[in-house]
């Protein structure tokens, strides 16, 4: 097992840290969030340290910073050659990483979602892979990228989660209005695309056409569906954000 540190605790690290203690390594975690850091430790038992304190405790980082404070918090911080690196933050390059962790070389950049502490997260990996899929496999797969902007094309596609929820909710409000009970329609809602979803067979180029195709046919309601978001220009404001988002990524 190994020494596992956290930079940063709030919504991301918090289910990561879960799962690493629940495969048996050793956590420590810094006190940023306050809330979460004491709630893990209590819950879990990790242990709660200054920053450089995390860093002297830890042969594998995890850096779940914001983008906008890395700088700041990792400058005055002295990093060992043998440390391994975990980014979850997006918009930090490895160039920044290098700068900011050196001696520290050992590097993989990717992308979680807090349901991977249940298993069946995929998690993009620039860099170290290797070491992201002895962290996660097998319940969470590794996805390997070849570069940064195809790293970083992978966080905008993580943005369509909140994106889509927005979208359930739309219908979910839709369904309360037709039924008067709200809490039926956001079960509803949630459990049927939650469970197409997980029924669906994954992994195949073109399923996610097939699928949708297999049930919007000619002149179903599903077929209405589909063709009204084309012709409203639903998909071309999706595009527009995931372009929107990809520049914002680099740009840094």
């Amino acid at each position: 097992m190994s020494r596992i540190g956290f930079l940063g605790t709030g919504h991301i690290a918090a289910p990561i840290a879960r799962l690493m203690s629940a495969k048996g390594h050793d956590i420590t975690v810094s006190r940023r969030n306050t809330q979460v850091s004491a709630q893990l430790q209590a819950e879990l038992g990790v242990t709660v340290a200054e920053p450089q304190e995390v860093i002297d405790a830890s042969d594998i980082l995890f850096l779940c910073l914001r983008p906008q404070i890395v700088a700041d918090v990792l400058a005055p911080l002295v990093f060992r050659a043998d440390q391994q690196i975990v980014s979850v933050m997006a918009a930090v390059s490895t160039e920044q990483l290098r700068e900011l962790c050196a001696p520290a070389a050992d590097f993989v950049q990717t992308i979680p979602l807090g349901f991977l502490q249940s298993g069946g997260c995929p998690l993009a990996a620039y860099g170290n892979d290797k070491l992201l899929a002895n962290l996660f496999e097998p319940e969470n797969a590794v996805v390997t990228v070849a570069d940064e902007a195809v790293l970083n094309a992978h966080f905008a596609i993580c943005a369509m989660v909140p994106g889509v929820l927005d979208l359930m909710a739309t219908g979910s409000d839709w369904l309360a209005s037709q039924t008067g009970d709200a809490a039926s329609a956001e079960f509803y809602t949630t459990q049927l695309i939650s469970g197409f979803l997980a029924a669906m067979d994954k992994g195949d180029a073109g399923r996610l056409a097939t699928e949708r195709d297999a049930l919007a046919t000619d002149g179903t309601l599903s077929l209405q569906m589909t063709e009204t978001l084309q012709t409203e220009g639903a998909h071309d404001v999706l595009r527009a954000a995931l372009t929107a988002i990809g520049k914002r990524l680099e740009n840094g």
